[in-house]
């Protein structure tokens, strides 16, 4: 499974909405605290850009020599719609600087020293040490997580249905004794290096993870990959 590091870099790092939550701001509209882009540096730091006007850059001009307490918080949506569509959320915490001459006229780059990270994602909850966020990479499937999902969920909907037949008891679980005795309708929730994440929804809804025979480093993996699962679950 990806580290704790590893699943909170990806968030970071990719186009999950995030919000820059400043110290003495709790009454500014949270669209004004929503950077334009964002990246982590060599050494973990967050780069966030702003609008020059922007509270946030104003507050860290205001700062100075001070340190300014703000956290980046990061909230990742399903791409497809899904019962309970939140996947997680990840929250860096940290003393906010400008980064003058960076960015470009009618802008302000924000630099972000980390000082504490935590996930609340679909694999649980964890603290990451700053040093492992540093060091981690973002999964490699991430900046096509949402297209590949939206393909599985729009053209291999029956492919993706059929993986129910892996489940064993847990499929017969969701369909209940008193239920219609269909199968419970899938959808592909997540997707990484290591496997897919389907949410199934029958009487009961609840996640199945499929693990790829060994982790995948790209497109063309991935879809070896998916053959491999869909054979397994038409046989």
């Amino acid at each position: 499974m990806p580290s704790a590091a590893e699943r909170t870099r990806t968030l970071v790092q990719g186009t999950c909405s995030a919000v820059l939550l400043v110290t003495g701001m709790e009454t500014t509209r949270p669209e004004q605290l929503m950077p334009t882009a964002r990246v982590v540096g060599a050494d973990g730091e967050v780069f966030l850009l702003f609008p020059a006007d922007s509270p946030a850059v104003r507050a860290a001009t205001h700062a100075q020599d001070d340190e300014l307490s703000a956290v980046l918080e990061v909230t990742d949506v399903a791409p497809v719609a899904v019962p309970q569509r939140v996947r997680g959320r990840a929250w860096v915490s940290g003393w906010l600087t400008c980064a003058p001459g960076v960015a470009a006229a009618g802008s302000m780059m924000l630099r972000l020293e980390v000082g504490e990270v935590r996930v609340d994602d679909l694999w649980g909850t964890a603290a990451v040490d700053p040093d492992e966020f540093a060091r981690a990479c973002p999964d490699p499937l991430a900046v096509h997580e949402a297209e590949l999902l939206q393909h599985l969920h729009s053209a291999h909907t029956e492919q993706v249905q059929e993986l129910c037949a892996l489940l064993g008891d847990r499929a017969a679980a969701a369909t209940g004794t008193g239920g219609d005795g269909r199968a419970p309708r899938a959808v592909p929730l997540a997707l990484d290096r290591f496997g897919l994440r389907v949410r199934f929804t029958g009487n009961r809804c609840f996640d199945a993870r499929f693990d790829f025979p060994r982790p995948v480093r790209d497109i063309t993996e991935l879809r070896r990959a998916m053959h491999t699962l869909f054979e397994a679950a038409a046989h």
